[in-house]
């Protein structure tokens, strides 16, 4: 064997040696998202923030499941104005409605309509919903809803919701982190975002947050929906009057 031929050997094997390390570093620091590839935003800035209380929370429920008044937002976790409902609106509701039993709650994701309407294609905002129903598997979905706004960074920012980042926020509310990363990459969500989606869509909404209202006047069923993070006193408005055709 030539001096030259020696040399190609191992050129070749110290250059398989370092795709190996590299191969080995990058499963230490990333796991694979069920929507996309991995990507490397960073972690450090990540928010730890003490959850909102919720009464009877049950899954992406909360209240009582027998209350007078059903309402189910439709939200998108990359969306500013479901962020400040989710602030500033929604413990008024918990307080005032929620808590008396009047209205019971539920948190559903229409990140696809982003999507459709700003022509992409999927979007970190779905990667979201799955992750907070997976920390519903473990009772920390509105953990895992307050974690998913106070970190979004930016609706156009595709490093929001990496897959590095969901884990990082699953850690910090108390998750076992495993548990959800096997959730989380094996697609067990996929079909509840995608069906969250088409019901929105069935329902009439055209943008996040949007909210039907169901309720009975006289055994038969009766819808409305408010679109929008508007005010409290919106909100209050509308479930008074409901109250009061239903004699509550």
């Amino acid at each position: 064997m030539s001096k030259n031929q020696i040399y190609i050997i191992i050129g070749a094997g110290c250059l398989l040696a370092v795709c190996a390390i590299g191969a080995l570093l990058a499963g230490l620091f990333y796991f694979t998202p069920v929507f996309g590839n991995p990507v490397t935003a960073p972690i450090s800035d990540l928010v730890q923030i003490e959850s909102n209380t919720r009464p009877n929370p049950n899954g992406n429920s909360m209240g009582d499941p027998d209350a007078p008044i059903q309402m189910v937002e439709f939200g998108d976790f990359q969306c500013p104005f479901c962020e400040r409902f989710a602030m500033e609106t929604e413990p008024l509701l918990v307080e005032n409605y929620i808590n008396t039993g009047k209205v019971y709650f539920t948190f559903r994701s229409a990140g696809n309509w982003v999507s459709k309407n700003i022509g992409q294609g999927k979007t970190e905002s779905q990667d979201a919903a799955a992750a907070a129903y997976c920390a519903a598997d473990q009772g920390k979905f509105w953990e895992m809803h307050d974690s998913l706004f106070a970190n979004n960074r930016d609706r156009e920012d595709q490093g929001s919701f990496s897959s590095r980042r969901l884990a990082g926020m699953a850690e910090n509310i108390g998750l076992d982190v495993t548990e959800f990363r096997d959730c989380y990459d094996s697609g067990k969500y996929a079909d509840q975002v995608q069906q969250d989606y088409q019901d929105a869509i069935a329902a009439g909404v055209q943008g996040t947050p949007s909210f039907l209202i169901t309720y009975t006047v006289n055994g038969q069923t009766q819808t409305s929906l408010i679109e929008g993070a508007q005010p409290f006193d919106v909100f209050q408005q509308s479930l008074d009057n409901i109250l009061q055709q239903i004699g509550k």
